[in-house]
């Protein structure tokens, strides 16, 4: 029985001892904390590439970073020197650049893509831990420019088709084009978008058959709205969306008046002595 015990009690503590080494070597193994990379960035600007690591018992070697697995940068911590290489549509600024962050100036459209922080130990772990996060550069149309609204005639009556075309600016990714007639949401027509050296251009066709609801007031109003959105799928998107309007003159149906004229005669006729 006693035998027993022992045996038992020699198992448990083997058991705790491996437990404590187990977790001992968790504590001290070498973490990444987190990465931060902006999900997107206006084409032009500065990007800031953040990679915050516990090395813990470790000797580091390297913090190296990649955009689409391809190697871009790398700080040596032993010389404590950052490397870089290049890497289409990545500028790194080497001067503000070190172990735990990474700058990337004048961010092109090819700066859009995948990026990863990948820290290194020495000997004789050489463990390795790694993260990654997208990056989306978006271009917006330069300054104030808005959609241009274009085919627009000076009259309309009730019955007459308006057909318009609306051009937004140059922008990436292509803007979303939407259609108000008088504040109420309508349909387009059709929709083509044209690519020039990275940047799209949406033009968007309207063919509307005016009906009386449209001319309520001598004025149709007559707005598109240009939305330029971010790509990916995140709590806070990018959102530029810009208007243009126009005002054009609608004039009631000729249908109204004429029934007037119609019904003036017959009372006429009916009123003259015979």
């Amino acid at each position: 029985m006693d035998r027993r015990v022992r045996e038992h009690r020699r198992a448990m503590d083997f058991v705790l001892l491996l437990l404590v080494m187990l977790l001992k070597q968790e504590v001290a193994a070498l973490k990444l904390l987190h990465i931060n990379v902006p999900a997107y960035i206006l084409r032009g600007r500065t990007a800031l590439l953040e990679c915050r690591y516990d090395p813990g018992t470790d000797n580091l070697y390297a913090i190296t970073w990649y955009k689409d697995h391809e190697v871009f940068y790398k700080y040596i911590l032993q010389t404590k020197e950052g490397h870089t290489y290049l890497v289409n549509g990545v500028k790194v600024d080497k001067e503000q650049s070190n172990d735990h962050m990474v700058v990337l100036q004048n961010a092109s459209l090819h700066a859009s893509g995948k990026y990863k922080c990948e820290v290194n130990a020495e000997a004789p772990n050489f463990n390795s831990v790694s993260a990654e996060a997208n990056m989306e550069v978006i271009a917006i149309p330069g300054g104030e420019e808005r959609p241009m609204i274009t085919g627009e005639e000076k009259v309309y009556a009730g019955g007459d088709v308006l057909a318009l075309n609306c051009t937004s600016g140059k922008s990436h990714p292509a803007a979303q084009l939407k259609w108000f007639i008088n504040g109420e949401l309508v349909k387009p027509d059709s929709e083509m978008v044209f690519e020039q050296h990275g940047l799209y251009s949406t033009i968007s066709s309207l063919l509307l058959e005016l009906e009386p609801g449209h001319l309520a007031s001598d004025k149709i109003n007559v707005r598109c709205e240009a939305t330029v959105r971010s790509s990916h799928d995140i709590e806070e998107p990018f959102v530029d969306t810009r208007n243009t309007e126009v005002f054009v003159r609608g004039l009631a149906t000729q249908t109204t008046p004429s029934l007037c004229l119609l019904a003036a005669a017959v009372l006429h006729r009916f009123l003259l002595p015979v």
